[in-house]
């Protein structure tokens, strides 16, 4: 796995067309969750993206501004490609992540809206709950807070 970071404006057309497609391919059709994917937050975040040694997009997430989903700066849109999940490629997005934040953000806390059913996964790599469940886009979510910064 290698990592790259972008700003939005430093996203090229083909690595664009990719991000857009894993999250598409994840989070409608195989969540079968109708939501507005082109949120315009993307300008306001760093976009990390994960890739196999064949150069294929198969891990991605976005980190974002504070200010812009929550007061404090947030992760979303965290994704695995599903052919290369349970092999671990979920935590060391996060912890990839994680480690970005600390060093590219003054901010001692990162909130995140988290599918319920990651709990337990969020939990693993520092997050704990931070709200009771909701719904948000009839799926199932609680906020939770990364607050330590020992990564």
């Amino acid at each position: 796995m290698y990592w790259k970071f972008h700003r939005f404006h430093e996203l090229d057309p083909k690595t664009l067309y990719e991000i857009i497609k894993l999250r598409v391919n994840v989070f409608i059709i195989e969540q079968n969750c109708f939501y507005h994917e082109l949120d315009d937050k993307d300008y306001y975040a760093t976009h990390m993206c994960g890739y196999d040694g064949e150069k294929r997009l198969v891990a991605y997430l976005r980190i974002l501004d504070p200010g812009i989903s929550f007061d404090e700066v947030s992760i979303g849109r965290v994704v695995v490609a599903p052919e290369v999940r349970g092999d671990g490629i979920g935590r060391k997005l996060m912890l990839k992540a994680l480690e970005y934040a600390k060093e590219a953000y003054d901010s001692p806390v990162i909130r995140i809206s988290a599918q319920a059913y990651l709990q337990d996964f969020y939990e693993s790599v520092g997050f704990v709950p931070a709200s009771e469940i909701y719904l948000e886009d009839d799926i199932p979510h609680m906020d939770m807070l990364f607050e330590k910064f020992d990564v």
